[in-house]
C-alpha cells in the first residue's frame, strides 16, 4: 500500500504550525517526511536531520526521501524563524540570518525537490509566508521583507514550473500562538521609544491569535486544492486584510499601520 500513498515533505515540523501539519496530513494518509534539525520520527512521521539553509544537506535529505518513497508528490516549505526590532540597530548578521531561513531556505530545498517533480511532471510546492508580507510591521521590517520576496518567488515559480504540471501557492498566516522563535533586538529602544509598546501588542495579538491546528487545515486544503489561490488564508478577519491591501493606496494602509503600533 505504500507506493500507493501520496508523499510529504514539510519543513519546520518539529513543533508548531509544521509540526500540526504533520500530523494531520499523517492522519489524511499521507507519508509524512518531516525535516528539521531538532526533531524525531514518531506516530507516523518520518523525522530527516536538515538544516534548510545548506544547499548540499537539502539535496542529501531530500535523496532519502527518494531513495525510500521513489517520489514526492507534495512540498510544504514551512521552516521560518523571526527578528524583531528597529531597523537602524539590527545587526547585518541577523538580517541575513533572517533571509537564510525563511527565503534562501525554502530556496534551497525547491531546488532539491524541483528535479524530482519535474521528471514526474506533476507535484505541489506549498509555501508557508505571511499576512505580514502584505503588511510591513513596524520593528518586524526583515521578518516581513522576507516573507515578501517568498511571496515574490512563489508567484514566479508558479509560471515557471506549469508546463510540468507542476503547481504553486502561498498559505499567509495571521497571528498564531505558537512558540514561534523570534529574536529580539533591544538595542536603541531609548531612542525609538515606541518601539516596546510596538513588540508588545504585536506579542498580545499572537498570545491571542488562531491556533497551529487552523494554520495546519489552511496548509493542508492548499496542498490539496485542484487549483489553489496563489495566496490562501483563514479567517474572516485575514481574509478581509488581504483584500483590504489590494483595495486601499498603500500610503493609506501604511499609516494605519503605523497608528496600530
Amino acid at each position: 500500500m505504500k507506493k500507493d500513498m501520496k508523499t510529504i515533505i514539510l519543513t519546520g515540523g518539529s513543533s508548531g504550525i509544521g509540526k500540526a501539519a504533520a500530523e494531520l496530513f499523517v492522519s489524511k494518509g499521507y507519508e509524512v517526511y518531516e525535516f528539521s534539525r531538532h526533531g524525531e520520527s514518531h506516530d507516523g512521521i518520518n523525522h530527516v536531520d536538515c538544516d534548510v539553509t545548506d544547499p548540499v544537506v537539502c539535496r542529501a535529505a531530500v535523496e532519502k526521501v527518494i531513495a525510500s518513497s521513489g517520489k514526492i508528490d507534495i512540498l510544504v516549505c514551512n521552516a521560518g524563524m523571526g527578528v524583531s526590532g528597529a531597523i537602524e540597530f539590527t545587526k547585518v548578521e541577523d538580517a541575513k540570518r533572517q533571509f537564510e531561513v525563511n527565503f534562501f531556505g525554502a530556496l534551497n530545498i525547491t531546488q532539491a525537490v524541483l528535479p524530482y517533480m519535474r521528471e514526474r511532471r506533476q507535484g505541489r510546492i506549498v509555501f508557508t509566508s505571511s499576512v505580514a508580507a502584505i503588511y510591513a510591521i513596524p520593528f518586524q521590517a526583515f521578518y516581513s521583507a522576507s516573507k515578501a520576496a517568498l511571496n515574490s518567488m512563489a508567484l514566479a515559480l508558479a509560471n515557471e514550473v506549469r508546463p510540468f504540471g507542476i503547481t504553486v501557492a502561498s498559505v499567509l498566516p495571521g497571528d498564531v500562538k505558537t512558540n514561534f522563535q523570534r529574536k529580539k533586538i533591544i538595542e536603541g529602544a531609548d531612542i525609538y521609544t515606541h518601539m516596546d509598546k510596538a513588540v508588545k501588542q504585536m506579542e498580545h495579538d499572537e498570545e491571542n491569535g488562531m491556533t497551529a491546528e487552523q494554520i495546519a487545515r489552511c496548509i493542508y486544503r492548499t496542498a490539496t486544492a485542484r487549483r489553489p489561490w496563489s495566496f490562501n488564508t483563514t479567517g474572516m478577519i485575514y481574509h478581509l486584510f488581504i483584500f483590504a491591501g489590494r483595495l486601499f493606496p498603500t500610503s493609506f494602509i501604511n499609516w494605519v499601520l503605523g497608528k496600530m503600533y
